[in-house]
């Protein structure tokens, strides 16, 4: 994979262009996509954004998101598009099998192949050009970045800003995070200079929710969570049977796990949730040292950053918590140290 800064010549011919991201998308993937689409399309290029899988209703307001496919409901049009793309950018993903029934379609693609993502180990060698940088906050803030250093900045009005603030907003915990840096709140400067509502975005992600939605995380916190004192640990299971009870959608259960981290004493918060598919899910947050992304690569199939991770077993319900709270023994030094965040 050739550097990233190798492209910014091809911004200058401006030709056919296909842009994707991770299976069910979340605020950075979906709001760096539509970023770039709008950012190319301002340079001349013909754009196409097509996501692996259908996406949180209560991102349909990004702007461009009208246009955006979902390939499995479009099957026969998002693979003639892929198949005639001459550039294909992957954002917010690092391995193509993160793109579900995609891999295969992407694996097989002439198009110049590029990525841009913030995850750890990069599956390098199916990309043509490319930068992979896991101290950045978001790939939102990296493709600000890509059109502030290839001397595009005065290209970004504020439907850029509103798809880039998004994801940036989103991925950070509402800039909570470590990975806040000084180069987040410089770009946030830029976008309120433009004129960016920042007030408004708030109020679309986080208070759109249905009646629904919020009575099914009552249930999870109240009937579904577990806490294991003895390792600084929180976990939740979610079983189907909540799923439909409560009609989750797409979406509904992003973020939960975040609760847990939110009692004093935690350092280490998962939730597995049991879907129609044949596989279990796992989401992951942790505060400190402690390296979820590591646990879960070697646990559950997964991976991601050192304090937000997931992963995926074909393990039942019962039978993945049972391995969680086995294997989380290993580390109880680690759960166990003291924590305190530095001011």
């Amino acid at each position: 994979m050739e550097p990233i800064t190798e492209i910014y010549s091809y911004l200058k011919q401006p030709k056919e262009a296909f842009i994707t991201m991770h299976q069910k998308p979340d605020g950075d993937a979906l709001g760096s996509t539509l970023g770039l689409s709008l950012f190319l399309k301002k340079l001349g290029f013909r754009t196409h954004v097509i996501s692996p899988t259908n996406w949180p209703a209560f991102l349909n307001w990004l702007p461009g998101c009208d246009q955006v496919l979902d390939y499995e409901a479009n099957l026969d049009l998002t693979k003639k598009i892929i198949s005639n793309c001459e550039y294909i950018f992957c954002l917010d993903f690092n391995v193509l099998s993160r793109t579900k029934n995609m891999e295969s379609l992407l694996a097989e693609a002439d198009g110049i192949k590029v990525l841009i993502d913030h995850h750890e180990q990069p599956q390098k060698e199916s990309f043509n050009y490319g930068i992979s940088n896991t101290n950045k906050s978001s790939t939102c803030e990296m493709v600000y970045d890509l059109i502030v250093d290839a001397g595009y900045a005065h290209l970004i009005d504020t439907e850029i800003a509103t798809c880039l603030y998004t994801g940036m907003m989103t991925d950070t915990g509402s800039f909570r995070f470590p990975s806040t840096k000084a180069s987040v709140h410089q770009a946030i400067t830029h976008f309120k200079h433009l004129g960016l509502n920042h007030t408004a975005i708030h109020e679309r992600i986080y208070d759109s929710f249905m009646e629904s939605r919020l009575r099914f995380l009552g249930n999870a916190l109240l009937n579904r969570m577990e806490v294991l004192y003895e390792f600084n640990t929180a976990i939740m299971a979610i079983p189907k049977s909540d799923l439909v009870k409560f009609s989750t959608k797409t979406g509904d259960t992003e973020g939960i796990v975040n609760y847990m981290l939110a009692l004093q004493g935690i350092k280490f918060a998962a939730i597995v949730i049991d879907r129609d598919d044949s596989a279990r899910k796992w989401s992951f947050r942790s505060k400190g040292k402690f390296d979820v992304n590591t646990f879960a690569r070697k646990h559950f199939n997964g991976g991601g950053h050192k304090n937000a991770a997931g992963g995926a077993t074909s393990d039942s319900l019962e039978e993945t918590v049972a391995n969680f709270k086995k294997v989380i023994r290993e580390y109880v030094s680690e759960l166990t140290e003291p924590y305190i965040s530095e001011l």
